[in-house]
């Protein structure tokens, strides 16, 4: 019935179909994970997460979602030492670098945060999310120093004028 490139053929399908089973296992944790962090289910996301990380120990994509899960229950210290970890341990990946950046801009730590999105930029030039994080920190300083520019014992008119003209580009 088979012909013998037929049988040939099926082997290595079926092997790729059986390799490729963890993978889906682990999209679907993934997925999980994402869909309650969304949902606003942190305690079942964490939960999730950590099972998946009792298994896979340095999964660093399941790390990086544990820390989105942390910030958003307001856990921000251990949200950035977890992807300061990442940063360490993988400094490959841009994720870990933008994610970390914008922790460091949200407590004003500017410098820390654009050197950190270089780090993102350098594991990935093309990384969007990186780039426009960069591109909404620049914006932000520059208007700031506008604001400032515009409230010395000289203000300046341009420069007033020009924090208003950046108010609206800037992310809320």
């Amino acid at each position: 019935m088979f012909s013998g490139v037929s049988r040939t053929f099926c082997w290595p399908c079926l092997l790729w179909v059986l390799s490729a089973w963890p993978l889906a296992a682990h999209a679907d944790a993934y997925e999980d994970v994402e869909r309650q962090l969304r949902n606003g289910q942190l305690e079942r996301a964490e939960t999730l997460g950590q099972k998946h990380l009792q298994s896979h120990p340095q999964d660093p994509q399941m790390r990086l979602l544990i820390s989105r899960i942390q910030d958003a229950r307001g856990q921000s210290a251990l949200a950035r030492e977890t992807l300061q970890a990442l940063t360490l341990e993988f400094p490959e990946l841009p994720e870990p670098h933008n994610n970390l950046a914008v922790l460091l801009a949200r407590e004003g730590r500017l410098s820390e945060a654009i050197d950190s999105l270089q780090r993102a930029l350098q594991a990935r030039p093309d990384y969007t999310q990186a780039l426009e994080n960069l591109g909404d920190l620049h914006l932000s300083m520059a208007r700031d120093a506008f604001l400032r520019a515009s409230r010395t014992p000289t203000p300046s008119l341009s420069a007033s004028r020009k924090a208003e003209a950046l108010a609206p580009l800037l992310p809320r």
